[in-house]
């Protein structure tokens, strides 16, 4: 009957209110998340991070040695950052995820990154050619990067209250919004915050970003589960813009488009990535070096620490080209074995995202494994000449404690959201528990019979 009464008492507008079970039940019934990590996300990423310090001590030693620097400094540094985001993990973990819900906050977070983004395109010092960095004393940070996962947050909740809004058939709401805004509320429109970000990160110029983002979007979308119409005509404009712009380089020339000031890194890289055997002395020297690289390692390597390129041959040979020193050093099979593990990592998150009731938390979960596994294809795609190099990190390898960061959110934020889902199976099955023992407690009394009626 204790039950039963609970039941009752908890019950609201016929739905469990879990919080409140929890509450009057007592701690019985609490569930410590702990008992909840899903090691086969974290034990990959821990993993990964180990491998990425010695990567980055592998080849950054022998350079800090050689101007008589401490060999240990850049991975003591990088070690600096990932503890901070063993940190943020936890910290995520314990989070209750209320507060993406909150739409003042989503909007107080976008604008926030425009500012930065404006910050880091006109009032900073350009870095390889590019803007994008705001430095405070030691502090620097790229406020693209923060952008991708503040992009999915962002689409998650758009996405998810699209599907609300289709489930209880509220049309009028679905299709108040145009596609291009007719007074200032229509600037909410998620096409056009999308739009705005895009362009602004791609003005740095940092086109892998940017990349990664339209990427990222496109997969969103097309799990939302709203309509591929829309779908059909983004992915359409963005293979038809994709396409002009490789037709003007072609009809125009790179050399004459590097002349414009916002296209003349970008036009080296399409240069380098036509043909990086014309120019070995300037913009093919990198991708040509890759392939030195990756050639030297053969199926199993130089060995750890013996890689040659990375002695001053291969630029960014810790960050954007950490790759191509990885294949030197473990040959193909280890950086297939690490590709493995990174793809695995990338399924379990894709498989939290699937297996999520709530739309919100599935949307985020699918976006941060698009996210993940985009950036990889795009580095990959750099260092190997499929794509134009675009200075785009390898996840988990790469030197940066920008990268490092980000990507540790994401993966503390779907552990949060596969021990929600969790938590709330288990107090689904518990709903359905009493709601049978409510059932057989009111037959067990209409079954009743009074024998005293029989004398």
């Amino acid at each position: 009957m204790i039950f039963i009464t609970v039941f009752f008492l908890v019950q609201k507008d016929g739905i469990m209110s879990y919080d409140k079970l929890e509450d009057i039940i007592g701690d019985s019934m609490k569930i410590d998340k702990r008992h909840l990590l899903n090691y086969s996300i974290l034990v990959p990423y821990l993993i990964l991070s180990v491998i990425g310090l010695i990567v980055v001590y592998s080849t950054t030693s022998a350079t800090l040695i050689q101007y008589g620097a401490n060999p240990f400094a850049s991975v003591l540094n990088q070690g600096v950052f990932w503890i901070i985001s063993l940190v943020a993990i936890l910290f995520i973990y314990k989070l209750k995820l209320n507060f993406l819900k909150n739409s003042r906050t989503l909007t107080m977070t976008m604008m926030a990154e425009v500012v930065l983004l404006l910050i880091a395109r006109f009032f900073t010092k350009t870095v390889n050619g590019a803007h994008g960095w705001i430095v405070i004393g030691p502090i620097s940070f790229q406020p693209a990067e923060y952008l991708k996962i503040i992009i999915v947050w962002y689409l998650a909740f758009t996405f998810a209250r699209r599907q609300e809004l289709i489930s209880t058939y509220d049309y009028q709401a679905l299709t108040k919004r145009k596609w291009w805004p007719s007074k200032w509320s229509d600037l909410k429109d998620w096409r056009v915050y999308s739009l705005v970000m895009i362009l602004l990160v791609a003005a740095q110029p940092d086109l892998g970003n940017a990349a990664i983002i339209v990427l990222t979007g496109l997969i969103m979308y097309s799990v939302s589960g709203i309509g591929y119409r829309w779908f059909s005509a983004i992915l359409t404009t963005v293979t038809a813009l994709s396409t002009v712009f490789l037709g003007l380089i072609a009809i125009v020339g790179v050399d004459k488009m590097g002349k414009v000031p916002v296209f003349g890194y970008v036009a080296k890289r399409f240069s380098a990535f036509f043909n990086p055997f014309n120019d070995l002395s300037d913009s093919g020297h990198q991708l040509a070096h890759s392939y030195y690289a990756m050639s030297n390692g053969g199926w199993f390597g130089r060995g750890l620490g013996n890689s040659i390129e990375k002695a001053g041959y291969l630029p960014e040979a810790t960050t954007d080209f950490v790759f191509p020193v990885v294949m030197e050093e473990l040959g193909m099979i280890g950086a297939c074995l690490i590709l493995a593990l990174l793809f695995f990592l990338i399924l379990r998150i894709m498989h939290v995202g699937i297996k999520a009731k709530n739309p919100f938390n599935s949307m985020i979960a699918l976006g941060i494994g698009g996210m993940i596994l985009m950036q990889t294809f795009v580095n990959i795609g750099g260092i190997s000449g499929l794509i134009p190099s675009t200075g785009v990190t390898f996840p988990f390898l790469s030197q940066g404690g920008n990268s490092v960061l980000v990507l540790s959110v994401a993966v503390g934020f779907v552990l949060n959201i596969d021990a929600n889902e969790k938590r709330e199976e288990i107090y689904r099955e518990a709903d359905a528990e009493l709601e049978a023992k409510k059932r057989a407690a009111i037959v067990e009394e209409d079954n009743v019979i009074d024998l005293d009626s029989f004398y």
